[in-house]
C-alpha cells in the first residue's frame, strides 16, 4: 500500500475519533446533569468490574491479530486462517468469561441490574473484529459503521434517559450500540477473507504469543480502571467515583486526537518490520514524535488553563471536585501519548512486546502501591497522582530499553519549543480565565485565544513542521 494511504487512513480515522469526541462532548454534560454524580459513579463501579472480565476474555486477541494480519496483508488464505484461529480462540474464552461474570455478581443485591445487562457487553466483544480491519489497514469499513451507530445511540440517549431512575436504561443503550457497531463490520468481511476448512486451523500457535500480550494489558487495566474500582471499594463514594469518572473521559476525549495516528501507524510499522526497512520504521517514528509534541503539548497545557471556567457549565453541581482532577491529571495526555508510540507502535509492532510487558507491569504495581497509599487521605486526587506518576515512569522504562535501537533524539528533539510555546499558552489563557465568567462562550474564547497564541509562538520559533 502507498505512504498516501497513511494520510487517508489517518484522515478516516481522525474522523472517527472527533465524532468519537464530539458525541461525549454532547453526552457528557447532559448525563452528568440528569443522572447525577452517584449514578454516573455507579455506571463507573459496575463497568470497571465488567472490563476484567471482558479483558481476560479478550486477552490480547486485538493488539495481536492487528499485527499479524498486517504481517500477511496481502496474502488472504493467510489472513483468512489467522482470522478464523484467533475467533474460535474468542468465543472460547468470552465464553468462560461471560459464565464467571455471571454466577460473581449477577446475583448482587446493590447493583444486579446493571451486571446483568454488563453481560451483554461482554458478549459484543466476541464480534469486535475492528483489529482485522486495522491490519489491513482499511479504516474506511470502520470508520463509517460505527460512525451510525454512535449516531444512534446518541438519538437514543436523549429520548429514553430523563432522570436517575433511567441509569438502566443508559446502560443498555451503552452495550447495545456496542454490540450492534461490532456486528456491522462483519457485514463485509467475506470480500476480505475465504472460507477454510476448521481441520487445517491451528490454535495452539497463538497462545503462547497472546498470552505475552494478555499480561501488559491486564497491567495496563491496573492503572486504567482499578483506579475506579478501588475508589469505590476503599471509600464506598460514588461521588468520587463519578468525579473521576467524568474527569477521566474529557482527558480520554482529548487524547483521541493524538492517538488515532498511532491507530493508524501500528499496522504500517509491524508490515515494514516484516520487510526488514528499520531505516524506515524510523522515519515513521521521527514523524509521529514530532506531530505527538505539537498536539499533546498544547492538548495537555489548555486543559490545565480552562479546568477552572469549563467544569462548572459542562459538568455542573456535584462536579465541582473534577476542577483539580483535570489540573493534576492533564499530564496524562502527553504521558500516555508518548507512550503510545515507544510501546504499540514501535514494541508491540517489532515483536519487543518483553519489554512491553516488563514497563507495564512495573507502572501497574508503582501504580498499585500509591493507590492505596494515597486513596484513603487524597481520595481520587490520590487515584490521579498515581496514574501520572505510573504512565511517567512506564514511559521512562520503555526509552531505557530502546535507547540502543534508535537515537533517543528522535523523541526529544522536537520538544522545547513546544513546550515553551505551551507554557507561554497556558500563562496567557489562564490570566484570560480570571477576567471571565464560568460560561461556553468563556470556554470557547480560551480555546481560540490559546490555538493563536501557541502556533504563532511556534511560527516566532520557526517550528520546522509549522513553517
Amino acid at each position: 500500500m502507498s505512504k498516501g494511504n497513511i494520510a487517508k487512513n489517518y484522515i478516516y480515522n481522525l474522523i472517527y475519533e472527533i465524532i468519537a469526541i464530539i458525541i461525549p462532548l454532547i453526552t457528557t454534560p447532559y448525563l452528568s446533569k440528569t443522572l447525577g454524580v452517584e449514578s454516573i459513579g455507579i455506571y463507573s463501579y459496575t463497568l470497571s468490574i465488567a472490563t476484567y472480565f471482558i479483558l481476560f476474555g479478550s486477552l490480547g486477541i486485538s493488539m495481536y491479530g492487528r499485527r499479524e494480519i498486517a504481517y500477511v496483508r496481502d496474502d488472504k488464505e493467510k489472513r483468512s486462517k489467522i482470522f478464523y484461529e484467533l475467533i474460535f480462540i474468542k468465543i472460547f474464552t468470552i465464553g468462560i468469561s461471560m459464565t464467571l461474570f455471571y454466577f460473581l455478581f449477577a446475583f448482587d443485591e446493590q447493583y444486579s441490574i446493571y451486571y446483568k445487562i454488563l453481560l451483554l457487553e461482554i458478549l459484543a466483544n466476541v464480534f469486535d473484529i475492528s483489529w482485522f480491519y486495522q491490519g489491513l489497514e482499511n479504516f474506511k469499513k470502520i470508520v463509517i459503521k460505527q460512525t451510525l451507530i454512535r449516531i444512534l445511540s446518541l438519538t437514543a440517549i436523549f429520548i429514553f434517559v430523563k432522570s436517575p431512575n433511567d441509569l438502566a436504561l443508559y446502560f443498555l443503550i451503552y452495550v447495545l450500540s456496542n454490540l450492534l457497531g461490532n456486528l456491522s463490520l462483519w457485514l463485509s468481511l467475506p470480500k476480505f477473507i475465504s472460507k477454510l476448512k476448521i481441520k487445517k486451523l491451528n490454535l495452539k500457535k497463538h497462545v503462547i504469543p497472546i498470552v505475552t500480550l494478555f499480561i501488559p494489558q491486564i497491567a495496563i487495566q491496573i492503572y486504567t480502571v482499578l483506579d475506579k474500582t478501588m475508589i469505590g471499594a476503599i471509600l464506598n463514594d460514588m461521588s468520587e467515583v463519578g468525579n473521576y469518572e467524568q474527569s477521566q473521559k474529557i482527558i480520554k476525549m482529548s487524547l483521541t486526537i493524538v492517538t488515532s495516528l498511532g491507530t493508524v501507524l501500528a499496522p504500517r510499522i509491524a508490515n515494514t518490520f516484516a520487510n526488514n526497512d528499520k531505516k524506515q520504521i524510523n522515519n515513521y517514528l521521527e514523524k509521529t514524535f514530532h506531530v505527538v509534541w505539537i498536539l499533546a503539548t498544547p492538548i495537555m497545557f489548555g486543559i490545565m488553563a480552562i479546568s477552572a471556567k469549563f467544569v462548572p457549565w459542562f459538568l455542573g453541581s456535584g462536579f465541582e471536585k473534577s476542577q483539580i482532577l483535570l489540573l493534576i491529571g492533564a499530564p496524562l495526555i502527553l504521558a500516555i501519548s508518548l507512550n503510545n508510540v515507544t510501546g504499540i507502535q514501535y514494541l508491540i509492532s517489532t515483536k519487543r512486546q518483553n519489554i512491553f510487558t516488563i514497563s507495564v507491569v512495573g507502572g501497574a504495581i508503582f501504580n498499585f502501591v500509591f493507590n492505596i497509599t494515597f486513596i484513603p487521605s487524597l481520595k481520587s486526587v490520590g487515584a490521579i497522582i498515581a496514574s501520572v506518576m505510573a504512565e511517567t515512569l512506564i514511559f521512562i522504562i520503555q526509552l531505557f530499553y530502546v535507547k540502543r535501537e534508535f537515537s533517543l533524539k528522535i523523541v526529544y528533539n522536537k520538544a522545547l519549543k513546544c513546550i515553551i510555546s505551551g507554557i507561554i499558552m497556558f500563562v496567557t489563557v489562564l490570566f484570560l480565565g480570571h477576567f471571565l465568567n464560568a460560561s461556553m462562550l468563556t470556554t470557547i474564547i480560551q480555546i481560540i485565544v490559546g490555538i493563536i497564541v501557541y502556533f504563532g509562538m511556534l511560527l516566532i520559533l520557526k517550528e520546522n513542521f509549522i513553517m
